[in-house]
């Protein structure tokens, strides 16, 4: 006899952000919504093309937590990460750019990938 899981609730999995850690942080410190954080990453389409990296640029990427500065997926992603974890953050559509995408970059619809290293926060 096999237990099926509520629909509901594979339903709500795939609306959530997912934080696959590559490389632990001190797991002490984690950012709160109103601080600043600073961090490496690269974003990736579901076909595992790039759309974007701050390490191409050789220059982190700060923003403050909670305050609409990026898709609110980042905002989940990041606030689960301690200083200096890096993970994978897959964000469902609905917390990225959803079904406008991102015209000419992101297309509607699309989930996003992140390698993501929270390099610090103030």
């Amino acid at each position: 006899c096999q237990s099926n899981p509520h629909p509901l609730a594979a339903m709500s999995a795939a609306h959530d952000v997912r934080v696959e850690i590559f490389a632990a942080g001190d797991g002490i410190n984690y950012p709160h919504k109103g601080q600043t954080v600073t961090v490496h990453y690269t974003g990736y389409l579901p076909d595992g093309s790039m759309f974007d990296s701050s390490r191409d640029r050789g220059k982190p990427f700060k923003f403050k937590v909670g305050a609409e500065q990026v898709i609110s997926g980042l905002d989940k992603g990041v606030s689960q990460l301690s200083i200096g974890e890096r993970a994978k953050i897959i964000i469902p559509a609905k917390l990225a750019y959803g079904e406008r995408g991102f015209p000419g970059l992101i297309p509607p619809n699309s989930e996003l990938v992140f390698d993501l290293e929270l390099i610090t926060y103030t």
